[in-house]
């Protein structure tokens, strides 16, 4: 799946990428197509960590999500050791996104942090088995998000007989 495909297809999109890469190009777009945008406000729950998310999930209408467990998948081990986030409720996320006809959007670019750029790599590869992930560079999120142009034909400007001798 491609972005243009996301946003024709898709009723939730979960937006990821390492720290320093900027995202609020693609959330403003997300907004011009009629996404309502949210962010988990504060810390994660110390006991269910996924309640949040599950909230922000239960909106109806079109949804987009600026960052989410993945963010703790990646960065729990590199800052504290150890993520606060299992991988059987990151899985369960990844379904639920999926289940509201969801998908998350991997951004990605150049940044310093190479740790991190790996593990958001090896997360999202694993959560892509639940729930479809759409790769996006952070460079062009400059221009509008527009379907691909249809090729045209090239007999199309072709109006008189084709005569074989």
């Amino acid at each position: 799946m491609i972005l243009h495909q996301a946003l024709a297809q898709c009723r939730t999109l979960v937006v990821e990428g390492p720290d320093g890469i900027g995202r609020s190009g693609l959330i403003a777009e997300l907004a011009r197509h009629g996404f309502m945008i949210r962010r988990s406000h504060g810390h994660l729950h110390h006991v269910n960590p996924t309640q949040p998310y599950r909230e922000l999930l239960a909106a109806p209408g079109r949804l987009a999500v600026d960052g989410s467990l993945v963010h703790e998948l990646v960065y729990g081990p590199l800052r504290r050791g150890r993520s606060r986030v299992t991988w059987i409720q990151a899985l369960d996320f990844a379904e639920a996104v999926a289940e509201r006809d969801g998908a998350l959007i991997h951004v990605t670019g150049e940044t310093d942090d190479t740790e991190a750029v790996d593990a958001y790599e090896r997360a999202l590869r694993t959560l892509s088995q639940h729930v479809p992930v759409v790769t996006l560079d952070a460079a062009q999120l400059g221009r509008p998000i527009r379907a691909p142009a249809t090729p045209q034909s090239q007999l199309g400007g072709c109006t008189k007989a084709l005569t074989i001798s």
